[in-house]
């Protein structure tokens, strides 16, 4: 099963995500809390919280945070981190995305961050994500997108799982908004900007096998004009990736 086996596949990598520079920065974070920002909701959702990034984002402007993930050492690093900051109103909860063990429409907001291409079932997570958000509420959902030209998209995948071999798929723009449609929401609003990934640290933070970094080497090296331009090859091994954030409501 995929859950269990990415689940099995971070666990050690729990405190890289903590202490991730690429997952604790960024306009997307600012936007995260700009959204929760003196509103005084009450109940909020991080699915598949990772590092926590989201959650302490979240937690000063909230009554309860509930950071889910479903690896084990990723909560308990996150629980420590929260309690280290101060932050009294997060609670984590072990559980997959596409299986929420929560009450329907039991959350105020739900977020969902670098995440997404982690599931097995993506439609069914977004689905779980609907029910167990309350009929007022928002949702916002960021992830790396899919280019849309196919050339460039096999090239993006083909380094995601040769880095990362649970990873499943970064989606398109276009699928993102099919699949939100499909799940119940009513798309408000799309934003997009560019992150650079430095080698170094993105295969690091995966503890990529020297032979799997090799090989993602000698795609980047053996490159075609087209792919070393829109992704920014950098001649170590660096590049450019595409980000979306898809903030919604209920249908």
């Amino acid at each position: 099963m995929t859950e269990p086996y990415a689940a099995k596949h971070y666990a050690a990598r729990a405190q890289d995500y903590v202490a991730s520079t690429v997952h604790s920065q960024g306009s997307d974070l600012d936007r995260v809390e700009s959204l929760v920002a003196g509103k005084e909701l009450g109940r909020v959702l991080d699915i598949g919280c990772g590092g926590g990034h989201v959650t302490y984002r979240l937690a000063p402007h909230v009554g309860e945070v509930v950071a889910c993930d479903v690896t084990g050492p990723m909560l308990d690093a996150v629980a420590q981190e929260a309690a280290r900051q101060g932050l009294s109103n997060v609670t984590t909860v072990q559980a997959p995305a596409e299986k929420l063990p929560f009450e329907h429409g039991s959350f105020d907001a739900v977020f969902c961050r670098f995440t997404t291409h982690h599931w097995s079932d993506a439609l069914a997570g977004l689905r779980e994500a609907r029910r167990v958000l309350a009929p007022s509420g928002m949702a916002l959902f960021i992830d790396v997108t899919a280019p849309p030209s196919a050339l460039l998209d096999s090239w993006l995948q083909s380094m995601e799982l040769l880095r990362d071999i649970s990873h499943i798929r970064n989606y398109g723009v276009a699928e993102w908004a099919s699949l939100l449609g499909q799940s119940g929401f009513v798309l408000q609003t799309i934003g997009t900007h560019r992150l650079r990934m430095d080698f170094k640290s993105w295969v690091a933070r995966t503890k990529t096998p020297p032979e799997r970094i090799a090989a993602i080497r000698s795609l980047q090296q053996a490159a075609p004009d087209d792919i070393t331009r829109y992704f920014g090859i950098e001649a170590d091994g660096s590049f450019m990736i595409d980000v979306s954030s898809f903030q919604v409501a209920l249908v």
